[in-house]
Order: structure tokens, then C-alpha cells, then sequence
């Protein structure tokens, strides 16, 4: 592989399916790019569907095994994973930065994160529990218990190229599953290495199995159509989930699906303007504002709008736009040119019907994939950026009188995967946590993400949760068995 802008230890190029790194049977590659400069900084295996086969064959002969591993083995393969993970954090933040753009302060953020999930599971791997009562009329005993359920098929997005991987993976091993890994097309690397770390630590053959490819529909459907596989868990956008939740219906699939977002951020009269900022700009530039949990729509009482809209646009302007590389760099390049040139017919749409621009975009003179943040104020509810995830350094404000119509106006899209609010006001703040329609809420913070939270949405946003004791549900069936209470006397 060549050299790019950093010094790295490069992963593996291939697929890894039955614990052995290889080419695709086609023979076929695809390049991976840096975001920055366009330059080609890998070129890696092109899976396609015999490839799945091969990896449906290894999960399912792998499972039988895995599943029957004592929970403490799991639990001590994924702490070791965590360790080797926090021991080359380095290496992982730069990869990152090299594969998706981001600064390396927050690839960085995002090895930590990534971690997380690893250390949790490791622990909730032993902690996976059942129940032993007496039926109400006292003839049997009610027995449950929690099993693997099979087989599983992880999709993965860009965005977070290791943090989205762990946080599927973890569970599933704790749980006994075994897995099939499909990465973004844009960032396989980050993928490829952690495979690597959790072969080096002793993960079996055949218990994770990795397929990078450029065409993943034929890949994804080869598979959903196995009746092997048992479980489908997708991050991405909505479009691209609905399409999966058509494909896994024949199945009867057990389906995880963190889709779009849309997010709210709320800031009542009463709120401290300041650390709104600041809260404002942590939910908005966090990845570029390339995040499901990004702050879209900034929903400002009246009263303090301006305030807010002004204290926005300085921290705003005083973005360093450059490679994630540079250590200057606050804001790193958007994914593509494609993503760009999207957030920017998203702002041009705005202010074709009314937006005003607070912070106006331009090229940030650097290359392709790169945009300055804009800021618009008075966005009408008849622009597309109203209700399209925008998912780039763009920010939008709508103003509003009452209470009631700052909810109704956050509440006002398909999507629901998280809000922000800013108040003063505990009962306020609780009205509000309790009137939004989201799976999470921030309030007086621009973060919710945490290893230990259920992390998911309602409406248009998904299906089930990660994260938290709840995560590892998603890989569990519950089985009951009705013991007659008269033949153990």
C-alpha cells in the first residue's frame, strides 16, 4: 500500500472468512481513498456473492462451538481485545483520520468509544441471566433462559469506521453469536484492523468474518436469503433500512436497524445562551456533522435568538477547515465530493426559499470533499432542508413563541432518533424529555453517546437499541420451559 499523509501500520487487504485473510474469489479489488486528498491510500478485496457463501458457511460452522463457550472465555477474549485495542489507540486514531477525514482528535475520541463497547460486553458477557418460578396455581415450575440467536449479519456505515463496528460486534460474541462483518465501502481499513486485533487475541475461526466490497446489494441479499442467518443489524440511513427490512421479512429475521436522524436542539428563553453555544457547536461539528446524532435543526425561543444566532456564527467562522492530519484542523473534510456537493444544494434550496445566511458556505480551498460550516437562520418549513437529514457542517435555525410550538416544531419529522434541549427550568426540561419524540434527549449537553446508554430512536429512526445492559438483548432469544412440578417431587 502506498504511504499517505501519515505514518500508520496498514491492516490486512483482504477478506477474512473462516479465521483465513484472502483474496476475493474473483480476484476482483476496489480502492480505498483519503477524503482529504483524494489520493488512492489502499486498494483492497472485492467480495461479492460467492464470498458470502464461504463466510455464511464459516459463521454457521463456527456457531455450534461459539455458542457453547463458557460466558467467562468470551468475556476474557473481548478484554483482551480491549487492551490490544487501547494499547495501538494510536495507530486506530490514525487510520481513521487517513480512511474518513475526521480530526485526529476525534478519531482519537472515537478509539476510546470504540473501546467502551468491548470492556462493557466483556462484562455483560457473564451477567446474562434467566428466570426460576413457580407457576400461580403451584402445578409447575416456569424455567427461562437466554440463548444466542444464530448466525448474524452486521452492516456498518462510514462515519464512525470503528466505534459503529464495536458496538455491534461486542454483543454479539458476548451473546454466543457468531458474525458476518460488511463494512462501508469508504472505510474498510478501520475494519480490517480490528479483525485483525481480535484473531491475534484468539477470537476461533469462522466467529467473525469480514467482506469489503463496492457492490454490496447482491453481497447483503445472498445472505439475508440464507436461512442460516439469524439476525440482521444495519446503521445507516433510512432509505437503505427499509430496503434491508423487505429483504429480511422473508426470513423472519431478527432485525436491529439505527437509520437517519434529524435531530432537534432546543433552546428555551430561560436557557444559558452560552453553554447552548457550546453545546450547539459539540452536537453540530462533532464528525464534520457527518453523525445521525448531529443537531439539524436549531428550534430557538424568540427572546434569545439573536443572542444565540450571533454566539452560533463566531464559533462558526472560527473553524480551522483542513485535513484531519493537520493539527490545526478543527473541521475535516466531508466523506466525498458527492456528500459535499449534496449539503451544499441542501443551503442553496434554503435560501432559495427564504433562509437568510448567517454563515454562508464557500470552498475551503483545499479539495473537493472539503466545506466551510454555514449557518442559516429563519429556515422555513418548505425548504428540504427542513426535513432531510443534512448530515455536513450545516446548521439551521427556526424561531419560536411558546413552548408548545418549540416542541411541535421538533417533533415535526419522520425521524426520531435523538433532541437536545437547553433550560434552566427542571420541570421544563422534564416536559420537554417526556413530550419529544426520540429515543434519546441531551439536555444542557450536546452528547448522549455512551457505551453504557441505550443508544436508538422511534418513528422512521430504527428498530431496537445498542448499547447498555439492553444491547446484548438484541442478540437473545428467550426460550421457556414448563416443568411439571408433580414428577420432580
Amino acid at each position: 500500500m502506498q504511504q499517505s499523509t501519515i505514518d500508520t501500520v496498514y491492516p490486512p487487504t483482504g477478506t477474512l472468512v473462516g479465521g483465513e485473510w484472502r483474496k476475493a474469489r474473483s480476484g476482483a479489488t476496489f480502492p480505498v481513498h483519503d477524503p482529504a486528498t483524494g489520493e488512492v491510500i489502499a486498494t483492497v478485496a472485492d467480495a461479492d456473492p460467492e464470498d458470502a457463501a464461504d463466510a455464511m458457511d464459516a459463521a454457521a460452522a463456527a456457531f455450534p462451538r461459539w455458542s457453547a463457550t463458557p460466558p467467562k472465555q468470551r468475556a476474557a477474549l473481548l478484554h483482551n481485545a480491549f487492551l490490544a485495542l487501547q494499547e495501538r489507540a494510536e495507530e486506530f486514531a490514525r487510520l481513521i483520520t487517513l480512511e474518513m477525514g475526521k480530526p485526529l482528535a476525534e478519531s482519537r475520541a472515537e478509539v476510546a468509544y470504540a473501546a467502551d463497547f468491548l470492556r462493557w460486553y466483556a462484562e455483560e458477557a457473564v451477567r446474562i441471566t434467566g428466570t426460576f418460578r413457580t407457576a400461580p396455581d403451584g402445578t409447575a415450575r416456569h424455567l427461562t433462559l437466554r440463548q444466542p440467536v444464530g448466525p448474524c449479519l452486521l452492516v456498518t456505515p462510514w462515519n464512525f469506521p470503528l466505534a459503529m463496528i464495536t458496538r455491534k460486534v461486542a454483543p454479539a460474541l458476548a451473546a454466543g453469536c457468531t458474525v458476518i462483518l460488511k463494512p462501508a465501502e469508504e472505510t474498510p481499513l478501520s475494519a480490517l484492523q480490528f479483525a485483525h486485533i481480535l484473531t491475534d487475541v484468539g477470537v476461533p475461526a469462522g466467529v467473525v468474518n469480514v467482506l469489503n466490497t463496492s457492490r454490496p446489494g447482491p453481497l447483503v441479499e445472498t445472505i439475508l436469503r440464507d436461512g442460516r442467518i439469524r439476525k440482521l443489524s444495519f446503521t445507516g440511513s433510512t432509505e437503505v433500512g427499509r430496503k434491508l427490512l423487505e429483504q429480511a421479512a422473508p426470513g423472519v429475521l431478527r432485525t436491529s436497524m439505527e437509520l437517519g436522524g434529524n435531530a432537534p436542539f432546543i433552546v428555551f428563553d430561560d436557557a444559558d445562551v452560552d453553554a447552548a453555544v457550546e453545546g450547539a457547536v459539540a452536537a453540530k461539528l462533532r464528525n464534520g456533522g457527518q453523525s445521525c446524532v448531529a443537531a439539524n435543526r436549531f428550534v430557538v425561543a424568540d427572546p434569545v435568538a439573536s443572542r444565540f444566532v450571533d454566539g452560533l456564527a463566531e464559533r462558526l467562522r472560527g473553524q480551522v477547515v483542513g485535513p484531519g492530519t493537520d493539527p490545526r484542523s478543527t473541521l475535516g473534510p466531508m466523506i466525498n465530493e458527492k456528500q459535499r456537493n449534496r449539503a451544499v444544494g441542501l443551503v442553496d434550496d434554503a435560501v432559495s426559499h427564504g433562509a437568510v445566511p448567517a454563515v454562508h458556505y464557500r470552498t475551503a480551498g483545499r479539495g473537493d470533499a472539503f466545506l466551510n460550516p454555514v449557518l442559516l437562520d429563519r429556515v422555513p418549513s418548505s425548504a428540504r432542508i427542513a426535513r432531510e437529514e443534512i448530515f455536513g457542517p450545516v446548521a439551521t435555525v427556526y424561531r419560536f413563541s411558546t413552548e408548545q410550538e418549540g416542541l411541535a416544531l421538533a417533533n415535526a419529522t419522520e425521524s426520531g432518533l435523538v433532541g437536545y434541549v437547553y433550560t434552566r427550568d427542571l420541570n421544563r426540561a422534564l416536559r420537554a424529555v417526556e413530550a419529544m419524540e426520540c429515543g434519546m434527549v441531551g439536555v444542557n449537553r450536546g452528547y448522549v453517546s455512551d457505551a453504557s446508554a441505550p443508544f436508538g430512536g422511534v418513528k422512521q429512526s430504527g428498530l431496537g437499541r445498542e448499547g447498555s445492559e439492553v444491547g446484548i438483548q438484541e442478540y437473545l432469544e428467550t426460550k421457556y420451559a414448563s416443568i411439571d412440578a408433580g414428577a420432580l417431587a
